[in-house]
């Protein structure tokens, strides 16, 4: 009977391991399949232009301890002369922040920590940096950080406490660059002004409006004619460069390295001017015809005679310099805009009508004032058409932008007197076109009868249209 015993004993000894092999092994095969979503890792700022270094934050759309989606916004940044909003390529809780409103982030460097939840793919797994944290250690160091915020400040106040919920709402004041840079000027803070522009945007006039009348409350009790005078001059200030202003002084720059040549010369706007007024009498005011896409229409056509101040000039080998001839006339026309001077692209001009390119014309602008642009919009241009007469002036000197070889800039037009072919006084609408031209590969005789060209066609309007395609 022992011995039946002893043998159960040892075939249940035998039963035991096996057991217990079957339940780890789905245990460890969990735990396995689950790791990344114990992992915080932070999601590094992309490139989201050619050659970008640095953006922006312009406002944030999330908070830590925000759950976000795949696609989901994060924040919204300023590139060059460019701003886009940055979406998580996946599922997460957001942990931290790296940057503040205002602060200039570097690609290549992390912008947010996020608790990933869902499966990474290995394109996905490229965006995110370092080796991260556990969630729980995540978690615990900011307990942590908030149990000793809250012990060093036991005596703030209700109304505190809302200024401060207040400022890191993510619902932050929308406003450009150059709106944040005039109310730190101005001393004023952008949270505490109501937008009036578009999705309720903060403008320039909203800044001045605030700040008149926060000066008119502050000094209102004390202003005396005599205090006023013996007050002592305002201080010098160092700011930074906006994200426009330090693009465009890269690229002007650069500029510096291109010889110029100047042509000016002025054209008779008076048929034109009487075509329009045709045309534009049987539409309602936002579609009228201005005169800007006739000249980017007579430019192009200009150059398909001459095609060299539609090429680019690549100088990256200064021993083997190369032209390249390009097909398409991707005009950029310069647009101011309340975050700078922009230049978004008019692309195919050769292959547009007037009544297409007044149209992209319009909707350029728009974008630009509204600052929807995106990088493709900026992106592209083989020419560049500057119409500094919508603000004023008249013969000006455009800079190139490198690659181009070219620009052109478009003075007001004015009503001169002048003398017909039968000596007749007469009155006549005049503008004039200031060239720029990369003497490098243009000679001024061809710069000239390019020039001439345009003239001719905007001056003969009946003949151009025999030949305009």
């Amino acid at each position: 009977m022992s011995v039946c015993r002893s043998c159960y004993n040892s075939l249940s000894a035998l039963r035991t391991p096996p057991t217990r092999a079957i339940l780890r092994t789905p245990l460890r095969k969990t735990f396995h399949s689950s790791r990344c979503l114990d992992v915080v890792k932070p999601f590094l700022l992309a490139d989201i232009g050619e050659g970008t270094r640095e953006c922006q934050i312009i406002q944030w759309f999330v908070q830590p301890g925000a759950r976000v989606e795949q696609f989901d916004k994060l924040c919204e940044v300023q590139s060059d002369k460019t701003a886009t909003d940055i979406t998580s390529p996946f599922d997460g809780v957001i942990k931290k922040l790296h940057y503040e409103a205002d602060d200039m982030a570097i690609v290549g460097k992390p912008l947010v920590d996020i608790d990933i939840q869902s499966d990474i793919s290995p394109q996905d797994e490229a965006k995110l940096g370092g080796s991260g944290v556990s969630a729980a250690e995540s978690s615990t160091k900011q307990e942590a950080e908030q149990q000793e915020q809250e012990e060093t400040s036991p005596n703030e106040t209700p109304t505190q406490v809302e200024t401060t919920r207040r400022r890191d709402s993510p619902h932050r004041s929308l406003a450009t660059p150059a709106v944040r840079h005039l109310c730190k000027e101005l001393d004023v803070k952008v949270e505490d002004i109501h937008g009036t522009g578009k999705d309720g945007r903060v403008t320039k006039e909203d800044v001045h409006r605030f700040a008149s009348g926060s000066s008119a409350t502050t000094t209102a009790p004390t202003a005396s004619p005599s205090a006023a005078l013996s007050q002592p001059s305002a201080e010098d200030r160092k700011v930074a460069l906006t994200p426009v202003q330090s693009a465009m002084f890269k690229t002007m720059t650069r500029s510096l390295n291109i010889p110029h040549f100047l042509y000016t010369m002025t054209v008779d706007m008076t048929s034109l001017t009487a075509l329009r007024k045709r045309i534009n009498a049987k539409r309602d005011k936002t579609s009228r015809i201005t005169p800007l896409p006739f000249i980017l229409k007579a430019v192009s056509q200009a150059f398909a005679q001459h095609p060299i101040l539609n090429a680019s000039l690549n100088t990256s080998d200064p021993k083997k310099p190369e032209l390249t001839y390009r097909a398409a006339h991707n005009f950029g026309i310069a647009v101011d805009s309340p975050s700078g001077l922009l230049v978004p692209v008019i692309r195919d001009v050769q292959a547009q009508s007037i009544s297409q390119l007044a149209a992209a014309i319009k909707a350029a602008s728009e974008k630009a004032t509204a600052g929807r642009l995106q990088t493709a919009d900026l992106q592209g241009a083989t020419f560049t058409v500057s119409n500094i007469g919508s603000i004023g002036g008249g013969v000006v000197a455009p800079i190139i932008v490198e690659p181009q070889v070219g620009i052109v800039g478009v003075g007001r037009s004015k009503v001169v007197p002048a003398f017909d072919e039968s000596g007749a006084l007469v009155q006549k609408e005049e503008l004039v076109l200031s060239w720029s031209a990369d003497h490098r590969v243009v000679d001024g005789a061809e710069c000239a009868r390019t020039a001439e060209k345009v003239k001719t066609y905007l001056e003969s309007i009946d003949e151009w249209v025999l030949e305009m395609r």
